[in-house]
Order: C-alpha cells, then sequence, then structure tokens
C-alpha cells in the first residue's frame, strides 16, 4: 500500500504524520513536494519517506504526481500533512477495501465528534452543502469530502483522472459513481491542522474553493447526461 501526502510547509506537523502511519499497513510513503521552505521535504526524507518534487502548484497536481511516482501498490491513501487527520486511523478508512465492500473509502469529519474549532463553519457548511448535491445528482450517500481516503489502485487507473486543483478529490468521486464503484465512507476524526490553511482558512478561499466545486459537480452531471462524459 502506497501513501501519498501532499505538502507545502508542513514541517510543524508533518513528523507527527509520518510517525503515526502504522508500519505494518504501508509499503512506501511519497511525500509530493510543492517548493517547501521550512525544510518540510528534509524532513520527510530523513523520517524514511520518498520525497517527489512537484514545482506545479495544485492539490490534484501534488496526488496525480504522487501516484505516477507510487510502486505498483494495490491499495493508494491520499492524506494531508497537516496533522488535523489522524493516521492512526488509517485501519478505520482500509477496512471496507479489505473486506471487499467497497473499491473508494472515505473518511467524514462530520460522522464522528471533532475537536473544536478544527474545521470553520463556512468550510463544513460548504462541505454539507456539496456533499447534498452530490448524493441528490449521482445518488452517492456521502457527507464530507474529506480528503483523508483510500482506493485500490486498478480503479484510480480506470478513472483516469485529470483535474490539477482541490477539484480532484471531487473528481474522484463523481468519476467512481458514473463507473459504478462503490464508494463508501467511515467516520474519522478532525482535529485543528498545524500551521495555517492554504484554502480554508479564510472565507473568500473557502467561497472560491466550493464555487469551483459545485461547478465541477453540475458540469459533469449535465455532461452525463448529453453523453459526453465516459468512464
Amino acid at each position: 500500500m502506497s501513501v501519498i501526502i501532499p505538502t507545502h510547509n508542513e514541517a510543524q506537523a508533518i513528523v507527527r504524520v509520518l510517525a503515526d502511519l502504522p508500519p505494518d499497513l504501508t509499503t512506501e510513503v511519497i511525500v509530493v513536494d510543492s517548493d517547501s521552505t521550512d525544510g518540510t521535504p528534509e524532513i520527510a526524507a530523513r523520517m524514511g519517506a520518498r520525497v517527489v518534487q512537484e514545482p506545479r502548484r495544485g492539490y490534484g497536481q501534488a496526488c496525480l504526481t504522487g501516484l505516477a511516482a507510487a510502486n505498483a501498490p494495490d491499495v493508494v491513501v491520499f492524506l494531508d500533512g497537516d496533522y488535523s487527520d489522524r493516521p492512526s486511523e488509517l485501519p478505520i478508512l482500509l477496512a471496507p477495501i479489505i473486506d471487499g465492500r467497497a473499491d473508494i473509502t472515505l473518511g467524514s469529519r462530520v460522522k464522528k465528534l471533532r475537536s473544536a474549532w478544527a474545521m470553520p463553519w463556512h468550510q463544513a457548511l460548504g462541505n454539507r452543502f456539496a456533499a447534498g448535491v452530490i448524493r441528490l445528482l449521482y445518488g452517492v450517500e456521502i457527507s464530507d469530502l474529506g480528503p483523508f481516503r483510500a482506493a485500490r489502485a486498478d480503479v484510480l487507473r480506470t478513472l483516469a483522472l485529470e483535474e490539477t486543483t482541490y477539484g480532484w478529490a471531487v473528481e474522484m468521486i463523481l468519476k467512481s459513481a458514473l463507473a459504478g464503484y462503490r464508494v463508501v465512507e467511515v467516520p474519522v476524526s478532525y482535529h485543528p491542522r498545524i500551521g495555517k490553511s492554504k484554502i480554508s482558512g479564510t472565507l473568500k478561499g473557502t467561497v472560491g474553493a466550493g464555487w469551483f466545486i459545485l461547478s465541477l459537480i453540475v458540469r459533469y452531471y449535465f455532461q452525463r447526461r448529453k453523453g459526453g462524459l465516459s468512464v
């Protein structure tokens, strides 16, 4: 199993993230770093992670670069480098895939009690709304668009993901639904991130991200109805 962790200036958190990964479940850990200036890649390398440099910005770009660098895994896990999700909960995330009940698992931050102030109100509201639209239009029973997720590697190859922004995480859900893959949510805890948020820390950033995500959801839906989107 490969764990892919996109990073940009996560020196304060990356030690905890890597230390908490269950060693018996991880075959390789790939840190995809986007021009950190605080020593994040050096810290990650010292802790045994394979560091891949990706100067092109974008969350999706980092995930795609990590996928391309992965060494033939059967399952791929995506995890933020800010320690807001807990890597120690990896067994919870993997259980439905290991048991043969899911092709993709999503860690829901709203199905379990989270730390106070871990998620700004505007981010929580936007996530719930976007998840509700996906349930309505695509029939996928999800409550959150969290970044802590796992997927069978062969499924990811079939989906041919291509979004290079934060829309990449939504693209995975939408294309999975259209292809008939089993997407299962599991409850995970959520904590205040260590360091400054790049998107959700501001209302403006959250609104911008929310608008882009909703546009993507609607665009894929109408492309499917017109027969212009295939997976």
